[in-house]
């Protein structure tokens, strides 16, 4: 690890190695195996969901769920520019068009009351994605989507873990995506899931994730014939994958602990310099909790954001930027559209800097909080 503080070090426990070799020497390598299977338990036994698919990705399962929303060529999709682009280029895939909106000054989410002016006739779903961990108001998102008939599916590739008024994140809209990708707080590498508590989608989502085909019924006996009954994509991750992620689930809850410890640490360092208008810190509303994936603050324009992040750099400890802006971005004026201005959106990037945030920071995270108070100090 050297003398610095890396951004991210992504957590190995007791139980991967064995798991994953126990995979191996049982040959059993293709994808839906046993390890399949415990980690299908886990997040309908933690997260109160009907069904769970494992995906390669949170960019499949977001796939998968477009699919399973039925979008078409023209149809619309309401969603925050301030996210990854896999949110909207699952979206463009099947020939939708992502509609850009605000988001929230403090939460940095989309913007609940910016989406009802942004519906048209075209508009099929919307997409909420709950950045940092942090769920979005879903109550106000959810009311907006069934006076107009359409879905929500959530992108908690953030938030495994986070709750809003008690309910977990990803359950709370029509689907949920999670991710596993290593820069989560639980990881297989590259990983990701679908999950639903709609009974409907639960019955096609499995086709949808078998290639579009009938597999699984015909394995349980319920079909005659294995045939391509619906579209559909190869989306099951290998059994190696899913052995990895079945001992990082097993202590998710003890993960959570630990980054919320840092994220803790790292907050009360920073009060002062918030209170003295140096930095904005996160906001998390109180009828939510969060799962301590990342920490950022804001500081006071782009080029104080990027003179930290060189000095910082210059000692050793490593700080970033986060998302450009997809209505910015050639593709999203490409493929998408905003529903008017997005200044907010624009000086969250600006403005946003992320700190290193891992399992077992230890006396690092001191050292973080002293460099960036030094950093902004002198600024």
């Amino acid at each position: 690890m050297g003398s610095g503080v890396p951004f991210n070090v992504p957590f190995v426990g007791d139980r991967e190695l064995e798991y994953v070799r126990d995979a191996m020497e049982r040959r059993e390598l293709a994808g839906n195996g046993r390890y399949t299977a415990r980690c299908h338990d886990w997040l309908k036994q933690n997260l109160g969901v009907t069904a769970a698919f494992l995906t390669q990705s949170c960019t499949s399962a977001l796939e998968m769920a477009t699919i399973l929303c039925d979008l078409e060529p023209g149809n619309e999709v309401v969603m925050p520019s301030f996210t990854f682009v896999s949110t909207a280029s699952a979206v463009v895939l099947r020939g939708a068009v992502p509609v850009f909106v605000e988001v929230r000054s403090d939460t940095l989410n989309i913007d609940e009351s910016k989406i009802e002016p942004a519906i048209t006739p075209r508009t099929k779903a919307i997409f909420v994605v709950h950045y940092a961990g942090v769920p979005c108001e879903m109550d106000d998102i959810n009311a907006i989507a069934k006076r107009h008939g359409i879905m929500v599916v959530e992108d908690a590739a953030q938030a495994l873990l986070s709750t809003y008024k008690a309910h977990p994140a990803g359950t709370l809209g029509d689907i949920g995506c999670f991710s596993f990708h290593v820069s989560k707080n639980v990881t297989s590498g590259e990983g990701g899931a679908l999950v639903t508590t709609r009974k409907d989608i639960a019955e096609r989502a499995p086709i949808v994730w078998e290639k579009g085909t009938n597999r699984l019924e015909f394995m349980m006996g319920l079909a005659d014939k294995y045939t391509w009954v619906d579209i559909g994509s190869s989306y099951l991750p290998s059994e190696v994958t899913a052995a990895l992620l079945a001992a990082q689930l097993e202590i998710a809850h003890e993960i959570t602990t630990d980054r919320l410890a840092t994220w803790n640490y790292y907050h009360h360092a920073f009060k002062d310099l918030e209170i003295r208008g140096v930095v904005k810190r996160p906001t998390v509303p109180p009828h939510v909790t969060h799962n301590g994936h990342l920490y950022y603050l804001l500081v006071e324009s782009a080029a104080a954001r990027d003179r930290a992040i060189a000095q910082l750099k210059a000692v050793g400890i490593a700080a970033y930027f986060h998302y450009v802006p997809l209505h910015s971005s050639p593709a999203g004026q490409r493929f998408g559209r905003a529903a008017g201005p997005l200044p907010i959106t624009d000086r969250a990037f600006e403005r946003l800097l992320r700190l290193p945030l891992w399992v077992g920071m230890g006396e690092s995270a001191k050292t973080v909080a002293t460099a960036v108070q030094n950093v902004l100090e002198r600024a």
